[in-house]
């Protein structure tokens, strides 16, 4: 009859009325993704029955879909605060030990330095390589904790590489020898005219300066002096130049101790009292150009405390110190399904995996088919007000229309009742 049609109209209406309250309620709801009520009309089925007889017998709800389209981004400013452009989902363990998948990420950091969301999940990534300081993508993501419980530890420096440029047109030195008690001889020009100085650092992270000379012999050789504090300098044997001005690796002619390090003085009264350092000169040239310092590098640093975290756009986690070092601490994971609609929403902005959306495919930002990932941002509600609040004019019409399709039945069986 026209009043179970009728009747399924108005549940129809009404709970697509009920998907459009949750869209708009959840509009501020970050990470959130629009429901769409779909519609499928209800035929009478029957043995024997022709096509194109049979009349309809109303509506249902065949589905509620979700809108994954990307919600606009809004700069927030947190450090914690992560936003994905393009596909994914945050990949999270639940107190429960589950893992869930959020487009939500307002993260916190728990007592024990782990980034959780709101309800407490921990969100996951690949974890450092200890033996090689990069990540392993090879285990299944796990919880990222952060490296706020201590500070970075010294490095002892073991090499330098010096660029600079000696200037050709420079005379060759004079040298004349020490005379008592001194115990080094002198130079002219003087020895510090084409020198420079590099600090470098001990097991405890203590620095310590060393000192680089290099004094013109003939057209094309310079002798190298190394200097360590309370020692005078010493000679480290010589370097030569091709006519191009460029560094001769001949060992014949650049007979500099490559192989053989510099001995640096620690700060330590126990054994031992000095560590190696080799000392790579073969970025140094000779042009006719004044004397000039391009690259003096070291790969030791002091002792130093956690300043702040940065996450780039492919989801490496660095950790910034107090003495200018950024350490690899982890990587953001991210996770998309063949299948997004077979995923089941759940309370707290999280998809759970089912048969329907298939296995989960995980790697990281800005890997093919994977969005980038924005710190400082979170990603809005994809909600559209303007287009919700059309949509229920349009459902209560409907839910209208179909009140008055029972209203009208109810007038015909009326008129046929009262008969006389």
């Amino acid at each position: 009859m026209s009043f179970n049609t009728g009747l399924s109209g108005l549940n129809a209406a009404s709970r697509n009325l009920d998907v459009i309250g949750h869209n708009i309620a959840n509009a501020n709801t970050t990470g959130m993704k629009a429901g769409r009520a779909e519609f499928a009309e209800l035929y009478a089925a029957s043995i024997g029955a022709s096509g194109g007889t049979a009349g309809g017998i109303g509506v249902e709800v065949a589905a509620v879909s979700q809108l994954f389209t990307q919600g606009n981004i809004s700069i927030t400013g947190n450090d914690l605060d992560l936003a994905i452009n393009g596909n994914g989902f945050f990949n999270v363990t639940q107190t429960n030990g589950d893992v869930a998948y959020t487009r939500a990420g307002a993260f916190k950091l728990d007592k024990d330095g782990y980034l959780v969301t709101n309800s407490g999940a921990q969100l996951n990534g690949f974890q450092v390589d200890p033996a090689t300081g990069t990540v392993s993508r090879g285990a299944q993501p796990s919880p990222l904790q952060l490296p706020t419980a201590k500070g970075l530890p010294a490095k002892l420096t073991e090499n330098i590489v010096a660029g600079l440029n000696l200037d050709a047109r420079a005379a060759t030195a004079v040298e004349t020898p020490p005379v008592a008690p001194a115990t080094f001889p002198t130079f002219e020009p003087p020895l510090e005219t084409y020198g420079t100085s590099v600090v470098v650092y001990d097991q405890q992270g203590v620095d310590v300066p060393v000192n680089l000379y290099f004094v013109k012999r003939d057209v094309n050789t310079w002798e190298v002096f190394s200097k360590v504090p309370n020692e005078d300098p010493v000679s480290r044997g010589n370097i030569a130049f091709l006519p191009d001005g460029s560094f001769d690796n001949d060992p014949a002619n650049s007979t500099y101790l490559a192989g053989t390090p510099i001995d640096v003085p620690t700060n330590s009264t126990t054994p031992p009292s000095t560590f190696p350092v080799a000392l790579d000169l073969t970025e140094v040239t000779q042009f006719g150009t004044r004397f000039s310092v391009y690259q003096l590098e070291q790969d030791g640093y002091a002792p130093g405390e956690l300043t702040g975290l940065s996450f780039e756009e492919n989801g490496e986690l660095l950790a910034r110190y107090s003495n200018g070092e950024s350490v690899l601490s982890g990587q953001v994971a991210l996770t998309t399904f063949r299948n997004l609609q077979g995923l089941q929403p759940q309370s707290g902005g999280y998809w759970m995996r089912t048969l329907e959306s298939g296995e989960p495919v995980t790697s990281v930002p800005r890997d093919p088919g994977f969005g980038t990932l924005r710190q400082g941002a979170l990603e809005e509600s994809n909600v559209d007000i303007t287009a919700e609040l059309v949509n229920m004019i349009t459902a209560q019409r409907s839910y209208q229309a179909n009140a008055q399709t029972i209203k009208t039945q109810d007038q015909v069986l009326s008129t046929l009742v009262n008969l006389r």
